[in-house]
């Protein structure tokens, strides 16, 4: 050892030999063999290479991740704000975890304001749809939004395979976004009473709560927002099955300033619920509806006696209520505030009872009454008459009204009514008396038939008689009209006309119409009325001053036609249907060119004769223009 230690590694050469004295026991230290010869160049010390032998001993990279939660939770919570918190919790999903799983009370330094200002608490609105909603992706949100302004409105709706949103996730939110105000759940059987549990103790400020088809979600979660959510104004609950009437009397004893409440098939609310709900919130609650529930004639005398406030009311598929609960709720004198009224396949629905709902709602003005068999003319005429108040009224599916309760209606209503639709009444046939020559419906303003098949030209011919200021027209899929009928309706101020699917209607009309109307005509449809040709919209060219929205789909139109438009200096059309016009063909590029300065919607469907190239060529030029082809 000495020799090497003695080396100075200048002009010394070592022949062949040993190097150490004692060779066996050098080999122990080092593995170089028994002779090794060396050279060592001039003015320049040889470079030794050797193992490492004490390699246990080396030091290994220190983490913070080795510290436990505990310690991780207690840094996070004294970070001296939210973007420090943000910051931290995109590090990794598990200390997301940890600073989402934070409550506001818990923070160490908590700050009300955010770099937003304080004028913009809870502005903030978040949806998540579909496979997009997840735990993960509502930590984020939930700590994310902490220091712009914070969260105010969060919509989930679960996906039909299956939800990945768990309590969990509403865990993160209820302890990060304590300005939240509304709240939709949709689909989601994974979230149970603890994630609504979690709302409710870090979200007192709520005032809209909506679940649907939240199956797991039970009365005790209901109690829960009851008791810590005060300001609750707006709550709708559909197709949660296990919620029932222990949840609605905790709402309604503790939510005063409930104004709006929805309820759609959930089989466990009754009438004790309803009754709760409804004696409780008698000064506030405005909007109520009520549908495929399991409630008796006895909800509906409830509604009569205590609904005060009530403004907006539906009644939907309530099989269990009869004639009796509808004649005790319009003799309830407790809706005189009530402005719109929807009753929709009600059995209870009579003639009786329908009259009883007009006395009993004297300030209504909206009235839509659907899939009614057994009301008849008498009762529609008798609550024409009662209602003095109303402004419009929509009957849809009530086969026992013909054409004597609808010209009744129409002859006995007050003088406030300026809008009237029949939908799907099949029992309406065409008048083979005349009407009254001293009757007039001059307040009606909208008139819309739509699939009524008997509905014919002396009908019509009446109709132009006793309603002179009609100014919106929908008469939909009324085959039975002739060219004769629709001329008696030639008024002198249409705005909206919609002949759509009236096989009969010809060039005739449409040209006595557009030259009387043309300049009040903004709207008008004729859809699948396959009479109409180039000559109808020469009229239009010629006339319309002001017509923005024109529907030719599957009209007998050729090029000639979309040039006539075009040529016009007049029209300035923003939407235009030419759907499944066969005859429309590339040679109309040009024009529809033209009348693209002010196009804002185009459709090009179905038209087998415009080739790709020009639709693609339609696209790029006509930017501004949603083009569906």
């Amino acid at each position: 050892m000495s020799q090497i230690y003695s080396f100075a590694g200048e002009n010394d050469f070592y022949r062949r030999g040993t190097i150490y004295p004692n060779p066996k026991d050098a080999s122990l230290l080092l593995s170089l063999g028994s002779f090794v010869d060396v050279y060592f160049p001039p003015s320049k010390r040889s470079r030794v290479v050797a193992p490492t032998v004490f390699s246990g001993f080396e030091k290994k990279p220190v983490s913070i991740d080795v510290l436990p939660d505990e310690c991780l939770f207690e840094i996070f919570r004294r970070l001296p704000g939210p973007q420090e918190r943000s910051a931290c919790a995109f590090v990794s999903k598990h200390w997301l975890t940890l600073v989402s799983s934070i409550r506001q009370k818990e923070l160490d330094v908590p700050s009300n304001k955010t770099e937003d200002g304080d004028d913009c608490e809870g502005c903030l609105s978040r949806s998540l749809d579909g496979k997009k909603a997840t735990d993960v992706r509502l930590a984020a949100i939930a700590v994310g939004t902490a220091g712009r302004g914070g969260l105010g409105k969060l919509s989930i709706r679960g996906s039909s395979s299956g939800s990945k949103v768990s309590d969990l996730g509403l865990r993160s939110i209820g302890r990060s976004c304590p300005s939240l105000g509304s709240l939709s759940l949709w689909n989601l059987s994974t979230i149970s009473d603890n994630g609504l549990l979690e709302i409710a103790e870090g979200c007192p400020q709520l005032e809209k709560l909506d679940l649907n088809r939240c199956s797991t979600i039970t009365d005790k979660g209901l109690v829960a927002i009851a008791k810590s959510c005060p300001n609750l104004s707006e709550l709708t609950l559909e197709a949660c099955s296990r919620i029932g009437d222990e949840g609605l009397q905790a709402i309604a004893r503790s939510c005063s300033k409930l104004k709006s409440v929805s309820i759609k098939n959930c089989p466990l609310v009754r009438d004790q619920g309803i009754a709760s709900l409804l004696s409780n919130t008698t000064c506030s609650l405005a909007k109520l509806k009520l549908q495929m529930l399991n409630v008796t004639d006895v909800s509906l005398a409830v509604v009569g006696h205590y609904g005060l406030s009530i403004t907006d009311l539906v009644l939907a598929g309530l099989s269990h209520v009869s004639e009796k609960g509808f004649w005790v709720m319009g003799n309830g004198v407790g809706l005189q505030k009530l402005n719109s009224l929807t009753i929709t396949a009600c059995q209870g629905v009579t003639d009786t009872g329908l009259e009883s709902v007009g006395k009993g709602c004297p300030n209504m003005k909206k009235a839509v009454i659907s899939k009614s068999p057994l009301l008849s003319d008498n009762g529609l005429v008798s609550f024409a008459k009662a209602s003095l108040s109303l402004e419009s009224l929509q009957l849809e599916e009530c086969h026992r009204v013909t054409q004597f309760g609808f010209f009744g209606s129409l002859l006995n209503c007050g003088e406030k009514l300026k809008a009237f639709s029949l939908v799907n009444c099949l029992s309406i046939r065409d008048l083979t008396t005349g009407l009254p020559a001293s009757s007039h419906c001059s307040a009606l303003r909208s008139l819309s038939i739509r699939n009524c098949p008997g509905f014919g030209d002396a009908n019509l011919a009446a109709v132009g008689k006793l309603c002179p200021q009609l100014e919106e027209i929908d008469l939909c899929g009324l085959k039975g009209i002739t060219e004769s009928g629709f001329l008696h309706l030639i008024q002198s101020s249409l705005v909206k006309v919609n002949f759509s699917g009236c096989s009969n209607l010809t060039d005739r009309v449409i040209s006595a119409i557009t030259a009387r109307n043309g300049w009040t005509l903004e709207v008008l449809n004729i859809d699948g009325c396959s009479n109409i040709t180039d000559a109808s919209l020469v009229s239009i060219a010629a006339n319309c001053q002001i017509l923005s929205d024109l529907d030719l789909s599957k009209c007998a139109i050729s090029d000639s036609g979309v040039h006539a438009l075009a040529s016009s200096d007049k029209l300035k059309l923003q939407i235009l249907s030419v759907a499944g016009c066969s005859m429309v063909t590339d040679k109309s590029m040009p024009a529809i060119v033209g009348l693209g300065s002010t196009l804002l919607g185009l459709n090009l469907q179905q038209c087998r004769s415009i080739s790709n190239s020009t639709v693609e060529f339609l696209v790029e030029r006509l930017y501004k223009c949603d083009i569906l082809s």
